[in-house]
C-alpha cells in the first residue's frame, strides 16, 4: 500500500513538471524582438505621459532613446520627452530636448511645434532684470529663427505675443539703468540714456514715466524751458489721465522753485563777483 500510495503522487507531479517545461519550451521559442520590446516600453511611457505622471514618463523615455537606436520609436520617444519637461516646467531641458529633436527628426511633423515650445521654454527660463539678459536674447533669437523658417505660421499673434514681451523686458532694463544715472545725481547721463531708450523704444509702456524723468533730469541742470518741453509732451500724450495732471502740475511747481532758486543763485554770484571787484579795486 505504501509503495502504491507513492505511485500515485508521482503521476501527477511528473504531469506537472512536465507540462510547466512544455508551457517554458513554448516560451523560450516565442522570443520578444527588439522591436516589440520597444514598443511596449513606448506604450508604458505614453500612458504615463497621458496620466499626467510626466516624472515618471521622463525616465521611460529616456531608457528607450538610450537603448532602442533603430527601432523606429526614436522619434516619438524624444519629442515625447520634451513634452514630458515642458509638461514639467524644466525649461531649460525642454528647450534642449526640443532642440535635439529638430536636429535630428527635421522633416518630422511635429519639427514646427517643436520649434515654436522650444523658442517657449527660452521664454520662460529664468530672468531678473539686474542681471544678464542672455536668456532674454536667447528667446528673442530662437522666436527670430522660428518665424524665419515658418514665415506663414498661424502662430504669428503668439509669436508677436512672446516678442513684444521680451522687448518690453530689454526696455525695461534699459529703463532702469536711465533711473538709476538719475538717482545717482547723474542728470546729464540720465538724459542721454532716457532719450535713447524713447528713440529705441518709442511705444515702451514706460514712455510716460521716462519723459517725467527727462524733464526732472533737465530741471536738475538748469535747463528749465527744456524740462517744460518734455512736460508738456507727457501731458498732451495723456490729457485726460487725471492722475497724469496731477504728476504734471508736481512737475511744473518742482521746475517753478528750481527756477526760482537758480535765480537766487545767480543774484548772489553776481553779488559776490560785484563785491570781489569792488575789493580788488580799493586795494589797488
Amino acid at each position: 500500500m505504501k509503495k502504491v500510495f507513492k505511485s500515485t503522487l508521482f503521476v501527477p507531479l511528473f504531469l506537472y513538471m512536465a507540462t510547466m517545461m512544455g508551457c517554458s519550451s513554448t516560451s523560450s521559442n516565442e522570443k520578444m524582438t527588439h522591436t516589440d520590446w520597444c514598443k511596449k516600453r513606448y506604450e508604458n511611457a505614453e500612458q504615463l505621459f497621458k496620466a499626467q505622471k510626466y516624472g515618471r514618463s521622463v525616465e521611460k523615455l529616456e531608457e528607450i532613446l538610450s537603448t532602442c537606436a533603430g527601432s523606429g520609436y526614436m522619434e516619438q520617444a524624444q519629442f515625447l520627452l520634451a513634452e514630458s519637461h515642458f509638461n514639467l516646467e524644466q525649461w531649460i531641458e525642454a528647450r534642449g530636448e526640443y532642440g535635439s529633436f529638430i536636429v535630428n527628426f527635421p522633416g518630422s511633423p511635429f519639427a514646427e511645434t517643436a520649434e515654436f515650445r522650444k523658442a517657449v521654454s527660452s521664454f520662460n527660463m529664468d530672468y531678473k532684470i539686474d542681471r544678464d539678459e542672455s536668456n532674454t536674447t536667447t528667446a528673442m533669437k530662437d522666436f527670430e529663427r522660428y518665424l524665419a523658417n515658418h514665415p506663414n505660421t498661424p502662430l504669428r499673434d503668439s509669436v508677436d505675443y512672446y516678442y513684444n514681451l521680451l522687448v518690453d523686458r530689454v526696455a525695461e532694463k534699459e529703463f532702469q539703468t536711465g533711473r538709476l544715472y538719475l538717482r545717482m545725481e547723474k542728470p546729464q547721463a540720465a538724459v542721454i540714456y532716457l532719450k535713447e531708450f524713447l528713440e529705441t523704444y518709442p511705444k515702451t509702456k514706460r514712455r510716460q514715466e521716462a519723459l517725467f524723468l527727462i524733464s526732472d533730469a533737465y530741471t536738475d541742470l538748469d535747463q528749465f524751458e527744456t524740462a517744460r518741453e518734455f512736460l508738456a509732451i507727457a501731458q498732451n500724450e495723456s490729457s485726460e489721465d487725471k492722475e497724469i495732471q496731477k504728476r504734471v502740475n508736481k512737475a511744473e511747481d518742482k521746475i517753478a522753485k528750481a527756477e526760482e532758486a537758480y535765480e537766487k543763485r545767480l543774484k548772489k554770484e553776481a553779488e559776490k563777483k560785484r563785491l570781489q571787484k569792488e575789493e580788488k579795486t580799493l586795494a589797488n
